[in-house]
């Protein structure tokens, strides 16, 4: 499966709605705007697997401590429903 971004699923999206809306002209053998809706449904469905991927992403914090003059850093990495108890 390809990897596609946000912005590469936005660019398809817009690309899409260029072709779809904006373009007029007819090109022999090709249908521009039934393109113009095939790139937005791919933009679309691009974007909505990289919100849901970036959502499930693990996320590590990073606490900084000071306490008198000492300098320590924790990462907390939150506990996955999913995984089970550690």
């Amino acid at each position: 499966m390809v990897d596609m971004r946000i912005g590469g699923s936005l660019f398809l999206i817009a690309l899409g709605a260029i072709l779809k809306f904006a373009v007029t002209a007819h090109v022999k053998g090709l249908d521009l705007q039934a393109m113009g809706v095939i790139l937005m449904i791919v933009g679309a469905v691009g974007l909505a697997i990289t919100l849901t991927w970036m959502s499930m992403r693990r996320r590590t914090d990073v606490i900084e401590h000071t306490p008198a003059g000492h300098r320590g850093t924790t990462y907390v990495t939150p506990n996955d429903p999913l995984d089970g108890p550690l």
